[in-house]
């Protein structure tokens, strides 16, 4: 977790395009505390709490680094990583035949 978390910091710090997203990040650090103090830090325009919804975050992401940000997309549990892969994959599909 640490190691995690200390990546996380360090490309944050590198490089102004990346931003974090998810569900309880920001104010309270997330379930695993990976990004206690990030908000603070960074401040709330790179620390994004997300509403409970895996395929919101993924497709925000998803588009976010089309447009040449680098998200970080926190989902806090494997199962729910199932759940939003179907459907980021039809929406990869489509970017790649509009672009």
């Amino acid at each position: 977790l640490e190691a995690i978390r200390s990546a996380m910091h360090e490309e944050m710090e590198r490089d102004p395009r990346v931003f974090i997203m998810g569900e309880d990040i920001g104010h309270r650090g997330g379930v695993f505390l990976a990004t206690d103090g990030f908000i603070e830090y960074f401040g709330e325009q790179r620390v994004i709490d997300t509403p409970l919804s895996e395929s919101a975050i993924a497709g925000i992401a998803l588009g976010a680094a089309i447009h040449g940000m680098r998200p970080i997309a926190e989902i806090e549990l494997a199962t729910r990583r199932s759940q939003s892969m179907p459907k980021l994959l039809i929406l990869l599909v489509w970017t790649i035949i509009i672009l």
